[in-house]
């Protein structure tokens, strides 16, 4: 049998095997109908079965009671952080954004379309080039917020703002590429948005996990009924077609997490993953990851070579070794390993054994 591939990339990510062969086999034929789960009506009892069961599994994950929607929406996070003021932002109330990397400066100047925003730079770099998040003391805050955005896995950087947020106004996470990798208090979270092609299943669906007391806050005259999230509670995510086969896939991958222990077995396979690959980088200054040891991901870790000129050398045979998706997002260059929940262990190995490799033959 060939060495399998393990795949790196940030998003679109792999999904775990046996999701992939479940789909495989039941592709053609789903429970029996004779045809594929892509085909049959949203509304049938067959697939309403699918999406109550789906939503009841993630609920057990992640510990999610009645106070607490549960969405499986079309798009990807930056839907989301577009909807999110339309919503919420309206009269002269200031919103809060935490700025910790892209997808969080992303946010807050989309925001800034529909209000005052309050945007919070909390990363700085030392001088060693390293950036760290700074002290929670420092952050000039707003008062009473429409609400407090931040992102708790920033996936390009590689930085982790781990723990609960204080804040003087509702709590929104984007949890894109974290979302069921750590336990967390989901009542210390009044909205929770993750797209799915990270952690949970492919591209194209969203989940979102709202505290249903907001939607008194929420403005929803002017917006498409298809932005209304308690419209959408109300009709189970089935104002229009939802993304069926990604919704499929997610049950699939919420089987799996469930079978593998849940969220806590997965967090601690995370941290073992992540601190393994860590060590291996800070052994010598042949390769670097620059975040401060404290703020660093264990989803995302982006990975300097000392010598840039051999960037494309490392990328080239990392693919003939079957290691793929370690380019590093363009605006920032070099390396990035993602290791989402579908990554085994043995993948880690294959990459550091790899890395090793490497430095042997070009140190």
């Amino acid at each position: 049998m060939s060495n399998p591939t393990y795949n790196f990339c940030a998003g679109p990510a792999a999904l775990p095997k046996p999701v992939m062969d479940k789909a495989q086999q039941e592709l053609l034929d789903w429970q029996g109908l004779g045809i594929s789960v892509m085909e049959i009506s949203h509304r049938s009892e067959e697939y309403k079965a699918l999406a109550e069961k789906a939503e009841a599994d993630l609920r057990q994950l992640l510990a999610i009671g009645d106070e607490h929607a549960v969405l499986f929406l079309h798009g990807g996070a930056s839907h989301q952080f577009s909807t999110i003021p339309m919503s919420l932002l309206h009269g002269d109330r200031e919103a809060e954004y935490l700025s910790n990397g892209m997808w969080s400066g992303k946010a807050a100047v989309e925001a800034s379309r529909y209000g005052k925003v309050n945007e919070i730079n909390i990363v700085q770099m030392d001088e060693q080039g390293n950036r760290f998040l700074t002290d929670p003391a420092s952050w000039q805050r707003s008062d009473k917020p429409a609400y407090t955005h931040y992102t708790p896995n920033e996936t390009i950087e590689g930085i982790r703002l781990g723990g609960k947020l204080d804040s003087n106004g509702p709590v929104i996470a984007d949890m894109s590429s974290c979302i069921l990798s750590e336990v967390i208090g989901i009542n210390d979270y009044d909205f929770i948005y993750a797209g799915a092609q990270k952690n949970i299943g492919p591209a194209g669906m969203t989940i979102v996990i709202v505290k249903r007391s907001l939607f008194e806050q929420m403005n929803f005259e002017r917006l498409p009924k298809v932005f209304n999230y308690q419209e959408q509670a109300k009709q189970g995510s089935m104002i229009n077609t939802p993304p069926t086969y990604a919704w499929y896939l997610a049950s699939l991958v919420f089987d799996w997490l469930v079978e593998q222990g849940g969220v806590a077995e997965m967090e601690k396979r995370a941290i073992e993953k992540s601190q393994m690959l860590y060590d291996f980088i800070d052994q010598d200054d042949f390769y670097r990851n620059p975040i401060a040891v404290k703020d660093r991901s264990r989803m995302n870790i982006p990975f300097i070579l000392k010598d840039d000129a051999l960037n494309a050398t490392f990328l080239e045979q990392a693919k003939q070794a079957k290691l793929v998706g370690l380019k590093g997002h363009r605006s920032v260059g070099g390396m990035r390993a993602s290791l989402y929940n579908s990554m085994p262990i043995e993948g880690v190995y294959a990459l550091t054994d790899f890395m090793a490799e490497f430095k042997r033959r070009h140190g």
